[in-house]
């Protein structure tokens, strides 16, 4: 099992998680973060220090964000790895908490 990044993350791009993860398995997009599931050893570290609770382990990844399993996939294939903690944007949280954000998803 792996954990999942989703739609919350989308323009709030917290890296709090980033700075807890033992295997570097986070990569950076414009405005998301993703997590490469080959890397991820479901440590579960990351999911409580996400400020914007858009981290979930696989089998728990709300109902019809099922995609973002794939998405995580796909994008930290094609993402740089990122390894330490940065400030957020500067509206992060007015975004937190915007529901159906995959339409701002900057690849």
């Amino acid at each position: 099992m792996t954990y999942v990044v989703t739609d919350n993350c989308i323009k709030c791009k917290y890296t709090d998680c980033v700075e807890v993860c033992p295997v570097d398995c986070f990569h950076e997009g414009p405005n998301f973060l993703a997590i490469d599931p080959e890397e991820c050893i479901d440590c579960t570290l990351c999911e409580p220090e996400c400020p914007a609770e858009a981290i979930f382990a696989e089998d728990d990844v709300p109902a019809g964000m099922e995609n973002f399993i794939e998405l995580n996939a796909d994008l930290s294939r094609e993402w740089p790895v990122i390894m330490e903690m940065k400030d957020p944007p500067a509206d992060a949280k007015e975004w937190d908490g915007v529901p159906d954000k995959l339409q701002y998803l900057e690849r």
